[in-house]
């Protein structure tokens, strides 16, 4: 079959046969492809050297095979079956052919255990089927070759003139088998990497015997404290898989036994730490520390022998991997995953044994918090990336420091207090000083960033950990020096200003409201008590003004920062939400300057002059506005008139200009600008008006007056989907029967009304798209699939 003995035409020949097989494998007779199973692997066996995406397309097309073929029987013998047997003779051959014997049970494993996009259109049941007999019938076996074969190759990689290129191969590519065996999907559940986390091997009950002797996980560590970094890696990633194998595999003394040794293989790569330095050990090594927590409880991890001086070393390497933040940073995520979930998991340990987590836990949070303080000069002035850009990955860390920094608070928070006075004394000598230091002052707004930040996630832990009144008083400590850096950060912000610093006082603000602002909140909290002494903010709407205050002000000083304005108007909305919270927010006089004056005079972001993107947030400010408006609107038809005055000379303006469009002189752009701003203000309030007067109130406004308007405008700009999706989303939440606001009465034609309203928008549309033919395919789910 394949006697050019050019490497691209073998490839041809090789994927051409693939293709063929899986788009119709009946065009083949069951003859044709035993034929062309066994030429392949006479073909590897006579050539050995082959290039290596030749001998890879080659084990790509058997393993196909394999995997169509798995229940087909010729003579009564399922002849794709029993793999080992058909490929003994590469196995027990020299080191060349035994790796092309590894490399094709490797991807038969690979195959049978993924869908391929030729099987996504087809039935999963028979994918489901082959999956589970090979699984039942050959994995084991598979597994436990690969085992016998990596310690064979373990003894002969321990002499020195073993380590050629072709050992090197075939340690690599055994250690990718066993791989693929832990990580099959055992009971189909298609795990992904977003389930990382949570993860747990699903081995099988007769899979027990090579787990219960210890000796398969002893195996891999051996080979990790032998091998090169490039292939030790690999043993790591197969210890992480066999750390996770589920635990009623096991008895209670089984288990402690398995876990014994678990801990004791950790132990040993961190006595000798010095291949953690090459990366993908270090992240795999994270991954393992992280699954240890995950399939084991702290109680049975403390009764462990040598649990003491593993969480020693643990704490002292979580320490030193905070310290060298600029090294893997994706990794740091296992390290605090692994100390998140212990802490967590104290207040339910009921072993005797101690467990130690009050000595190093202080030291991991003290880590965090002073190694992002000293990052912080290091990327100015080496012009470096700047981890707070990346703010899920700030996230994602607070959210776990938030649970990690209440374990043993007094301590954590005596440093914050620490650190915050002398850095914020150092910024207000700083900006005192004419002209002031732009370097010294980024340094310390980035500085006050991150502990502005862990204060938050700080104050955000105390509804997951611990509520004693006298952590209440020290979040107080906390909170009112926040408060005194936002005054002085808001006394400056029309002359300058650092964003990542506002964000991070917007977050502040969020847990703050989370933790000790709403209905649920205990009034006597100790927080108030601080606040008042030291702030004069005595109670919940005193807070609620200073709430207020800062979305003021940042709505009117940060209106270029799309991201500034998001999330003030996210606060904004959350605030909104709360019954009591609400009803108290109404009376102060900030809310009351908001519902009366929403322009863009006040509040620029409503201007005109921002790109079309920034505009997205108008749907967010309008909700929160609808719902401050409706605790006292009841049927006011006056006040909900006085309330839309800017938005019905904004519709005035455009019905105009759309008027004067016939003519040909009118501000294209300017029209548009205000036509989309409007549709999203209107969206916003229409999802606030969930009551049947409120949403009455806002339908007869719109309707019949400015409904032809919106008409006009999809007529006009039908190709442009930054006007068309704006007008469609807010038609479609004028139809959403939201808390029943849609049961009109008998003998009311509103119902009729909004549906031939609705009806028409989208004939109007529809019409018009269909004539949209040329339409490049980069651009088809923008112009016509734009919902």
């Amino acid at each position: 079959m394949i006697k050019n003995q050019s490497s691209y035409a073998q490839l041809l020949a090789a994927t051409t046969l693939t293709k063929l097989v899986s788009r119709n494998p009946q065009t083949l007779t069951l003859q044709q492809r035993i034929e062309i199973k066994n030429y392949v692997l006479s073909y590897l066996a006579r050539c050995p050297k082959l290039a290596s995406f030749v001998t890879q397309a080659l084990v790509q097309l058997f393993s196909r095979l394999t995997k169509i073929g798995w229940f087909e029987t010729f003579k009564k013998e399922h002849v794709f079956r029993n793999v080992i047997t058909q490929l003994s003779g590469f196995l027990q051959g020299p080191v060349e052919y035994c790796v092309i014997g590894v490399q094709l049970l490797s991807q038969v494993t690979c195959e049978i255990n993924q869908i391929s996009e030729a099987e996504a259109n087809k039935s999963l049941t028979k994918q489901r089927k082959t999956a589970t007999s090979f699984r039942d019938t050959e994995l084991y076996d598979i597994f436990q070759l690969a085992c016998d074969l990596l310690r064979r190759a373990l003894e002969n990689w321990k002499t020195p003139s073993y380590k050629d290129e072709d050992e090197h191969n075939l340690m690599n590519n055994l250690l990718r088998l066993a791989y693929n065996c832990i990580s099959f999907d055992f009971i189909g559940t298609s795990p992904d990497e977003s389930s990382d986390d949570l993860f747990t091997v699903q081995i099988p009950t007769s899979w027990r015997p090579a787990f219960l002797d210890f000796n398969s996980l002893q195996l891999f560590f051996d080979l990790y404290h032998s091998l090169t970094p490039g292939l030790s890696s690999m043993a790591l990633l197969c210890i992480v898989q066999i750390a996770s194998v589920r635990r009623t595999l096991f008895n209670n003394e089984e288990r402690g036994k398995y876990l014994a040794q678990l801990v004791n293989g950790i132990k040993s790569i961190l006595e000798n730490p010095q291949k953690l330095s090459d990366t993908s050990n270090y992240h795999e090594f994270c991954r393992l520390l992280a699954r240890l927590k995950t399939n084991y409880q702290l109680g049975e991890l403390v009764r462990v022998e040598s649990y003491p001086e593993t969480i020693r070393l643990i704490a002292k390497f979580t320490v030193q991997s905070l310290q060298m933040w600029q090294f893997a940073p994706n990794s740091i995520h296992y390290l605090l995953s692994l100390w998140q979930r212990m802490v967590a998991s104290v207040p339910y340990v009921k072993a005797s044994e101690p467990h130690l987590l009050e000595t190093y836990t202080p030291e991991v949070a003290q880590a965090f918090v002073t190694s992002r303080l000293e990052s912080v000069a290091v990327v100015i002035r080496d012009s470096l990336e700047d981890p707070l850009e990346d703010l899920g990955m700030v996230q994602q860390q607070l959210d776990q420091m938030s649970i990690i920094g209440r374990c043993e608070y007094e301590k954590i928070c005596a440093l914050l207090v620490q650190l915050f006075d002398q850095t914020a004394q150092r910024y207000q000598e700083l900006v005192s000083t004419v002209p002031p230091s732009r370097v010294d002052v980024a340094i310390q707004e980035g500085q006050l960033t991150w502990l502005v930040y862990i204060i938050a996630a700080a104050i955000g832990g105390r509804v997951s950990f611990n509520t004693a009144d006298e952590y209440d008083t020290m979040d107080g400590e906390l909170i009112c020096r926040v408060l005194q850096l936002m005054n002085l950060t808001d006394n400056r912000i029309s002359q300058s200003g650092c964003e990542k610093l506002e964000l991070a006082m917007i977050y502040f603000f969020q847990q703050f409201r989370k933790i000790y602002v709403g209905d649920q909140i205990q009034r006597a909290s100790k927080v108030y008590k601080r606040l008042s002494e030291v702030l004069g903010v005595a109670d919940e709407s005193m807070v609620l003004s200073v709430f207020v205050r800062k979305i003021l002000t940042n709505l009117k000083y940060w209106s270029r920062s799309e991201q500034i304005i998001n999330r003030t108007l996210q606060l904004l909305s959350d605030l909104s939400v709360g019954y009591t919270s609400v009803r108290k927010l109404v009376k102060l006089e900030e809310v009351q300057f908001m519902l009366n004056n929403h322009t863009s005079e006040h509040f620029p972001f409503l201007g005109s002059a921002l790109q079309l993107n920034d505009m997205r947030c108008r749907s967010v400010f309008y909700t929160a506005l609808g719902r401050l408006l409706l605790i006292n609107l009841g049927e006011d038809e006056e006040r909900f008139e006085q309330f839309m005055l800017p938005l019905t000379a904004t519709f005035e303006a455009v019905g105009n200009a759309l008027s004067a469009a016939e003519s040909g002189v009118f501000d294209e752009n300017e029209t548009k600008k205000q036509l989309i701003g409007l549709a999203r203000d209107l969206r916003g309030l229409a999802f606030a008006f969930n009551t049947k007067v409120s949403y009455m109130m806002l339908f007869e406004w719109i309707y019949p007056t400015y409904t032809p308007i919106l008409h006009r405008a999809i007529e006009m700009w039908y190709h442009d989907p930054t006007v068309t999706t704006p007008i469609l989303k807010l038609f479609a939440e004028l139809v959403v029967n939201r808390s029943q606001r849609l049961q009109f009465d008998v003998s009311s034609p509103n119902g009729v009304l909004l549906f031939r309203e609705a009806s028409k928008v989208i004939v109007n549309y529809g019409t018009r798209l269909l004539t949209m033919t040329n339409i490049q395919k980069d651009q088809i789910y923008k112009m016509k699939y734009p919902l």
